[in-house]
This record gives C-alpha cells, sequence and structure tokens, in this order.
C-alpha cells in the first residue's frame, strides 16, 4: 500500500533510493560544492541518498531532500532545523537560505545543495528522486480556462473503457484506478505530483489525465513531468490577479505546446472555437512542429471559414432529449463518423467531449469505444441536479468566471419552461475585476439575481459583492429585466431563490460546485452547496411534491460543467 502523509498526500511505499549524485545533475550543481556531511566528502556526494522530497518541514520523513524556498513572508530555510530533526538527509535551497543554514548552524547536520533558482530545478529533482515516473506511463495533460474537469473525466472514462488502468489529477478529486482522494490544487506541487505519479505507478496505472492550471505551469510544479499529450479547450478572463494580462495568461498555457519547451507535450488537441485557440494550435504547430489535431464544433464548413483552416474533429448539431442528454455525430479524420450520447447538456460540453474524443485518439482508443465510456460519465459539482422530488429545477455548478456562468445560464434557460433564478458571488483575494462582469451575465439571463458571499478568504465581503451588484444593476438597467437582490448570508440566499421557485422555474447556485467548505477570513467553514439547496427545497417545496422528504438529497449528475484554475 502506499503511504498517506498529512493533507492526503500519498509517497510510494517502495521509493527509490536516488545518490546526491544523481540529484545535482538534475539540478545542475556542481558535486563538488556539497558541504562534508556524514562520511561523505564535497567531491564524493554518492554515499548520501534520498527516497524523498518535501516542502513542508512537519511533513518530512526520513531520507527526504528538504526544499527550502524563499517565500513571500518567510524563508523555508528557517526550518531546517526542524525537517533535520524529521530525518532529512539533504536541502535544497537558494543562496540566501544557505547563509540562513549556516548561521543557524545546522550546515554540518546535512547536506546541502544550493541554486540560484531552486523552485526553477525542484521538478525535475522531484522526478529524478521518484524515478521518473511520468516516463512509465502515458501522461495527457488538459488546460483551459474552463472545461479541465469535464474534460478531464470524458477522458478517463474513455480509458477506462478501453480497459486501461486510470489514474485522475484535478481540482475535485484524485482517483487512482476508481478510488477516491481529495485534492487541495488543480495541479499538486512538484514534489506531490511526482509522488503521487510514482504511487500511481506502483498500483499498476498505465495512464494519467492530469488537469493543469496556469499557476502551475506559470510555478513550475509540472516540471520534469514528461506528456504523451496535452489538450486545450478555451481561454478566457481569470486569474488577472496572477497573470499580468491575457497574453501572460495564454503564455503560461502555451508552456504545453511551446517549441523549446521544457514539458511541451508529443501531440497536441487544441479546440479552435475561439482565437485564442486558433493561436495555440499555430504555437503547436511551430517549428519543430509536434502531432496536432484541433476540433471545432461549428459545422465543417463554418468550421473552415471560421478558422482558416480545416479542423480534422468536428461535432454536428445536438439532439437534447428530456434528462438532458445531447445525442450528436462526431467526425474524425478521414471522414469517419460515430453517434454519440452525452448525459451532459450545453454546447460547450460538446467541445469537452471532441476533446476527449481526439485525445483518446491520439493514445489508441477508438471512438466507439470512447463514447461507450462517456455515456455515462458524471461529474461531481458541475450542472449537478439536486432532486428532492420539487415541481422546479435546483442547478449546482461551479461557474465562477464570465464565461463559464454565462454558458450554463444559456443552457439552463433553453431547458427552461418558467423562470430561472441564479444566486452568484465571487471569491475574494483573486481576480476583482471579473467581479462586475460576472453580475452583468447573470443580470442579463436571468430572472432574479441573487448576489451572495462565495469565498471571501481575507477581503470585505460586502466590498465584493458591491462589485457584482454593480455590474447586475447596471446590466438590468440596460434591458437585462432580472430583478437584483442582495443576502450575504448564502445559505439564506439559497433559501430565498428555493421559496420563489414554482412549478417549471429553474434556480442555479454557481461559484462553488463540489466544494464542501467556505473560507471566511481565512477559516474554512463547512458549507456545501447541495446540502444546502437539498434543505433548502424540503422547507419550501409543496408536500405533494416531496416523495423523498426527509431523505438526503437525490442527486442527479447528468449535468456538468467547466472548471477553472485554483
Amino acid at each position: 500500500m502506499a503511504e498517506e502523509l498529512g493533507s492526503g498526500r500519498l509517497r510510494p511505499a517502495h521509493p527509490p533510493r536516488t545518490a546526491l549524485a544523481d540529484v545535482c545533475a538534475a539540478a545542475g550543481i556542481d558535486p563538488a560544492t556539497i558541504a562534508p556531511v556524514a562520511g561523505a566528502t564535497p567531491g564524493d556526494p554518492a554515499r548520501v541518498t534520498v527516497t524523498g522530497v518535501g516542502l513542508r518541514a512537519q511533513d518530512t520523513a526520513a531520507g527526504d531532500l528538504f526544499a527550502a524556498l524563499p517565500g513571500s513572508r518567510v524563508h523555508g530555510a528557517a526550518f531546517v532545523a526542524e525537517a533535520v530533526s524529521r530525518g532529512a538527509a539533504a536541502v535544497l535551497t537558494d543562496p540566501a537560505g544557505a547563509r540562513m543554514i549556516e548561521d543557524a548552524g545546522a550546515a554540518d547536520a546535512v547536506a546541502l545543495l544550493v541554486h540560484e533558482d531552486p523552485r526553477a530545478v525542484l521538478g525535475a529533482v522531484s522526478s529524478t528522486v521518484y524515478g521518473d515516473p511520468s516516463h512509465a506511463v502515458a501522461l495527457i495533460g488538459v488546460t483551459g480556462t474552463a472545461g479541465k474537469t469535464t474534460t478531464s473525466y470524458l477522458v478517463e472514462a474513455g480509458l477506462m473503457a478501453a480497459g486501461h488502468r486510470v489514474g485522475l489529477i484535478g481540482t475535485v478529486e484524485t482517483r487512482i484506478d476508481g478510488r477516491r482522494t481529495p485534492s487541495s490544487l488543480t495541479t499538486p506541487e512538484a514534489p506531490d505530483l511526482q509522488a503521487l505519479l510514482a504511487v500511481m505507478v506502483e498500483q499498476g496505472v498505465d495512464a494519467v489525465v492530469m488537469e493543469v492550471s496556469s499557476h502551475a505551469l506559470a510555478l513550475g510544479r509540472v516540471d520534469g513531468c514528461s506528456f504523451a499529450v496535452a489538450g486545450f479547450t478555451n481561454l478566457s478572463q481569470d486569474h488577472l490577479d496572477f497573470h499580468r494580462d491575457m497574453e501572460d495568461y495564454f503564455a503560461a498555457k502555451g508552456r504545453l505546446f511551446a517549441p523549446g519547451s521544457g514539458v511541451r507535450a508529443a501531440a497536441a488537441v487544441v479546440c479552435v472555437d475561439d482565437r485564442w485557440g486558433r493561436r495555440m494550435a499555430e504555437l503547436a504547430r511551430s517549428e519543430p512542429p509536434v502531432s496536432t489535431a484541433t476540433v471545432c464544433t461549428e459545422s465543417e464548413a463554418a468550421g473552415e471559414s471560421q478558422t482558416n483552416v480545416a479542423a480534422e474533429w468536428y461535432a454536428g448539431e445536438s439532439a437534447v432529449d428530456r434528462t438532458g442528454a445531447q445525442h450528436f455525430a462526431v467526425r474524425g479524420p478521414g471522414g469517419r463518423e460515430s453517434a454519440v450520447t452525452l448525459p451532459l447538456p450545453g454546447r460547450f460540453n460538446v467541445a469537452n467531449a471532441l476533446v476527449a474524443f481526439a485525445i483518446l485518439d491520439a493514445v489508441g482508443v477508438g471512438v466507439g469505444t470512447a463514447a461507450g465510456g462517456l455515456a455515462s460519465v458524471a461529474v461531481p459539482g458541475r450542472l449537478e441536479r439536486i432532486d428532492r422530488g420539487q415541481p422546479f429545477l435546483a442547478v449546482v455548478d461551479y461557474a465562477h468566471k464570465p464565461g463559464a456562468l454565462e454558458a450554463v445560464i444559456a443552457t439552463l434557460r433553453a431547458q427552461t419552461s418558467g423562470r430561472l433564478a441564479v444566486v452568484v458571488g465571487a471569491g475574494g483575494d483573486r481576480d476583482a475585476g471579473k467581479r462586475p462582469l460576472m453580475g452583468a451575465v447573470a443580470a442579463r439571463g436571468a430572472d432574479l439575481v441573487v448576489v451572495t458571499d462565495d469565498n471571501p478568504r481575507g477581503e470585505d465581503p460586502a466590498t465584493i459583492r458591491a462589485a457584482l451588484l454593480e455590474g447586475a444593476r447596471e446590466a438590468a438597467r440596460d434591458g437585462g429585466g432580472a430583478e437584483v437582490r442582495e443576502e450575504g448570508d448564502r445559505a439564506a440566499a439559497i433559501d430565498l431563490v428555493a421559496g420563489w421557485a414554482r412549478a417549471g422555474d429553474t434556480i442555479l447556485v454557481a461559484g462553488k460546485g463540489h466544494e464542501a467548505g467556505q473560507n471566511v477570513a481565512g477559516l474554512i467553514h463547512p458549507f456545501d452547496d447541495r446540502d444546502v439547496v437539498a434543505a433548502a427545497i424540503g422547507r419550501h417545496a409543496p408536500p405533494a411534491a416531496m416523495d423523498g422528504a426527509g431523505d438526503p438529497a437525490r442527486r442527479s449528475n447528468t449535468m456538468a460543467e467547466n472548471e477553472g484554475d485554483e
């Protein structure tokens, strides 16, 4: 069995013993610069071995290389004594960290590796220490502003239908051959990621699907990974609190596709429905090009005029049945055509499915086999229906950016005979520029908008709500037509729309999806939109409609949506 450390971090049960000389080679460090330690000499680091890598002193295991990195508030070198007390065999740090360690008198207790920018080599070092696990699997990376989670689940389903043992790494959870463990980051830090990949290899996984966030690419979390295929879904405004502008955001995503990038995938799949996708396809085909498949949800003729190049994969028009499932034809390279049933509504999910089909094709899974897997896929917190027998539709979704919210509202509006209410907020300490845009999108598409708190984190919740309200009220004045209300208490906001809804209406609670907590002033309070919606329905829906009243919420994952880069 794999070893599980704090907070769900996994390590292989039988890691390789890696000579410090090999660690130095991965980091580009001259072994002669290593300080003497425990019988080794500066020119003979081979007698020191490491079996793991850690960033947190409290999680250090015996034999670890402790990465003491500079932080925004404190340097990791301040915790070297604790790491050494827990058995660290070596420390990787920068010159400032080395001086701190020497001044504390700890330099003689541990092998000290010094690099000008240790974070830049941490991925390669971690990969080396854990035996380069990404080379032992077909590693598939999925990036883009929206759709990463859904597309990853679709690819996982297709791989499993083809008989593969699959690993999944993403926002909602990590899965190893179907077994679940929670996720804290869309893409883990490099040491945790390489350890996790090693666990998957140890447990017989032969293919891994991983969501790759722009943060992970910019911060080097996936450095040291060897990607067989990379998929790109789309790009729209998000994370401009982290990236300078949209060009910087695009460049971060482009590391998976750009010539000269250390993480450029061997093959690329790109959705060219937007201009960013068309640019990404050009980047992937830049000299020296990699094998690149493009997908388009327009008709074939429209796709050619829009992209100025024929895509390899197209989707026909969708027919939506009463469950929300879509039926459409997929046309692949050479004119191959297959009928597909996708249990997820929304044209954006057709685009996600096309990306998944092309990725699966790139690793040898045929469309017919893949379609069988996709026909029953479910994605937690993505257009997830909450069904307690009520006469209206209640949906929880993770949409927390303007483009994703607009797509979800359009999908629900098309399926709603009555009115549509949207509960929406925005996260604190994140891109503030998208807040009025989200309020405006909600007001243009809904009959009732209730602005509430999402995860305010360290910000004043009222300030966040004010920005959304400004956008919503301006859109309503310009003809959006929605009634706009403010209710800071998220549970009360949900209760409000549950009491408002009548037969044939739809209520959408957006922003948190699968999350089971609410971050207020840095503290995580238990809060799951799905449970709160179910409880509110129980209080308000007519008793005659409540066949399941008193029972836990009956959740139906027949709807799914797009994902962001947290």
